[in-house]
């Protein structure tokens, strides 16, 4: 991978939305919600103020509709800033 984000942005590879319930139904592509939680692929350097606190590899949890979402190489990605993460799990 290529991209290196810049200051507090971090670039999280999300979670496959789930397909069945726990019930064992499953799920249509229609009725799917957007995942909520991804792995931490790439970080920045942080900010003066701000020091980067998530590292690669970090399994976190995000707003719903944080972050700004990005194709490469086939893949799909979000980059967000680190206050947009709720929590590291």
């Amino acid at each position: 991978m290529n991209i290196k984000p810049l200051a507090d942005r971090v670039l999280i590879e999300p979670k496959e939305a789930e397909t069945k319930t726990a019930s064992g139904l499953f799920i249509p592509d229609t009725a799917k919600e957007k995942p909520q939680q991804g792995v931490v692929v790439a970080v920045g350097n942080g900010k003066k103020d701000e020091p980067m606190e998530l590292k690669v590899g970090d399994v976190v949890l995000y707003g719903k509709y944080a972050g700004t979402e990005l194709s490469l190489e086939g893949k799909d990605y979000l980059i967000m800033r680190q206050s947009d993460v709720v929590a590291i799990l």
